[in-house]
């Protein structure tokens, strides 16, 4: 039996992130590297951390390899304490088979056991592949203040985008009266963040009575939030005023990342008091070249840049060439941009090499003019894919390994 806990945290990263097209073929998307040190999951960890919640199951399915190494003791994030610790929970054989998790709710109820061993009062509910800075210390009081069986994080959004989210109604209190999972013609804006606070007595009875309906589709939107809420349980919405960014795309992975590079970023990860923890490696300084152009990008260690990067976000290890120029573009760990070639609007995942003289991206904008954002489709070039000299890959296109 371990230390009773006030609150643990499950953290659902098995997701494949099919839009994330190449970025996601070999690896789950909570994996997938943001602002050049980062991955994802590094979000919701360091939430939990700065938050004193010390016990968190990473619950993993799709491509989990690099995910769990990256994981590892959960010592990047302070995690890695006698009494709690990162544990990487994937899908187990039950008899005489292995069994997926067919939903978030049956993903949760597979690993009641693990929950049980310490009886903690809420169990907070984390979604992988967000990048927002939470306090989940202020969402669990909201929770004991009201009475609360469930608490649900929600956030405004954009009508025109509501259909994407869970939406809900509530009344002057913020109780919950009517939740829609993804509806065509959403009445309000106020969108679920896959952020949810538990008492962990009450979702276990629904978890297990979800199992045993074997018409369920055992996720927590379409069907555990909706009976719960059809029994009069107390479920409230938690209105976050944040930074929050779904990167389910290649275009909001994108988009995430070039919004660090203005003048007044909306998302700051230079906050000293909340800052993002991460698992890196050692690598030397970073090496600019007297000859070399740097202009308003990120540029992390072990680079070397003898060309021109502009507005751009370089991870460790990366390489560009003599007269090569890079623009509006991600380039992950380890590629290399051969001289004189040109990348342009695209997103090179990990250990990329571009061949001398090759054009990759909007080989049509002129590179001495001022850029136009959204001008163009966004190229996206596949881990340890190679690109040969002189070769051209159009705007849009997307380069398999």
């Amino acid at each position: 039996m371990y230390r009773k806990k006030k609150a643990v945290a499950m953290l659902l990263a098995g997701g494949q992130g099919s839009r994330l097209g190449v970025l996601t073929a070999r690896r789950a998307k909570p994996a997938v590297t943001y602002g050049g040190k980062y991955r994802i999951i590094d979000f919701p960890l360091s939430n939990c951390a700065h938050s004193g919640i010390d016990t968190v199951g990473v619950l993993t399915q799709y491509r989990p390899l690099e995910l769990n190494t990256y994981i590892g003791t959960g010592q990047a994030w302070d995690l890695d304490t006698n009494t709690g610790g990162a544990y990487v929970l994937p899908p187990f054989a039950r008899g005489e088979s292995g069994e997926w998790y067919t939903g978030t709710a049956n993903a949760i109820w597979q690993n009641a056991a693990f929950i049980d061993q310490f009886d903690p009062d809420y169990v907070l509910i984390l979604s992988g592949d967000h990048i927002y800075k939470m306090n989940y210390k202020w969402m669990i009081a909201a929770h004991e203040e009201k009475g609360a069986d469930a608490t649900i994080a929600v956030i405004a959004v954009p009508l025109e985008e509501a259909s994407r989210f869970g939406i809900m109604d509530t009344d002057e209190k913020m109780r919950i009266t009517e939740f829609e999972e993804k509806p065509k013609q959403p009445k309000n804006n106020l969108a679920s963040m896959g952020v949810y606070v538990f008492s962990w007595p009450v979702l276990r009875r629904y978890l297990k009575e979800d199992a045993e309906d074997h018409s369920s589709s055992n996720d927590f939107g379409k069907n555990i939030i909706p009976k719960m809420l059809g029994n009069g349980e107390r479920l409230f919405a938690y209105e976050f005023g944040g930074y929050w960014k779904d990167v389910g795309t290649i275009e909001s992975l994108w988009e995430a990342n070039m919004e660090l590079l203005s003048s007044d970023p909306p998302f700051n990860l230079y906050d000293d008091p909340w800052r993002i923890f991460s698992r890196n490696l050692y690598d030397p300084p970073q090496y600019i070249d007297a000859a070399a152009t740097v202009t308003n990008s990120i540029v992390c260690e072990g680079c070397r840049v003898y060309g021109t990067v502009e507005n751009s976000i370089l991870s460790s290890g990366v390489i560009v060439g003599e007269g090569a120029v890079v623009r509006d573009s991600i380039l992950m760990a380890d590629a290399v941009i051969g001289g004189e070639s040109r990348v342009q609007k695209s997103i090179l995942d990990e250990e990329v090499v571009v061949g001398e003289g090759a054009v990759v991206g909007d080989e049509g904008v002129d590179l001495t003019q001022a850029y136009t954002p959204g001008a163009s489709k966004i190229t996206v070039v596949g881990k340890g894919a190679v690109i040969k000299k002189d070769t051209r890959i159009p705007a849009g296109e997307e380069v398999k390994p």
